[in-house]
């Protein structure tokens, strides 16, 4: 099913039809402020196990990454000292993914690693959706070589619509990555330059 949706102004129709398959464990691929992503219900473990045997991804060797709509959210699902935190206050929401340790609440899958990606776009479109669903949801990138396939919606569809419960056009996707930043050592680290130039 591919859902149209305004950034400006998301239909409510539209985000309920969404939320519903959610709900249901099923996956979808959506905007963010970087590129299209693929994700599910982040407390969904089956969902979440489906989108890692999608992307080809050991959630045993891997950092998993969610999608948070407000810091007070993400201080229930990973541990930061106030340092981290005012750094992501400065940063957020932007296209950075900041990695932290887990907090007992997230299901066991996530902490394989004792670590999480926590993102929080700058995209009004899976911001409303997290909001709406009123959990996190667990997202990795939807990079592919053929660039065309990741970043026109349509094209998303076409290869995808047998996979997951819908796709969402939210018009072109960008093609630069999230900057990743692990917090989890002694000094912040950041481990891949993406989009997001880091304010300290």
């Amino acid at each position: 099913m591919l859902i149209k949706l305004y950034e400006e102004n998301p239909n409510r129709r539209e985000i309920d039809r969404v939320i519903q398959v959610l709900k249901n464990g099923g996956l979808i691929i959506y905007p963010t402020d970087t590129v299209y992503a693929i994700g599910c219900d982040a407390l969904n473990v089956r969902s979440v196990e489906e989108v890692c045997r999608i992307k080809n991804i050991n959630p045993m060797k891997a950092h998993l990454s969610i999608i948070c709509n407000d810091l007070s959210a993400v201080s229930e699902y990973a541990r930061m000292d106030d340092a981290t935190f005012k750094l992501m206050k400065k940063n957020l929401p932007g296209p950075f993914t900041f990695i932290l340790n887990t907090a007992s609440t997230l299901p066991k899958i996530y902490k394989n690693r004792k670590t999480v990606g926590i993102r929080i776009p700058d995209n009004n479109i899976i911001q409303e959706l997290v909001r709406e669903l009123g959990n996190p949801i667990m997202t990795t990138s939807l990079k592919d070589e053929v660039i065309e396939y990741t970043t026109d919606p349509e094209l998303i569809h076409e290869k995808y619509e047998y996979i997951v419960g819908v796709v969402i056009d939210g018009g072109y996707g960008g093609t630069d990555v999230s900057t990743i930043i692990d917090c989890t050592g002694e000094e912040l680290e950041i481990t891949r330059q993406g989009k997001g130039e880091l304010i300290l």
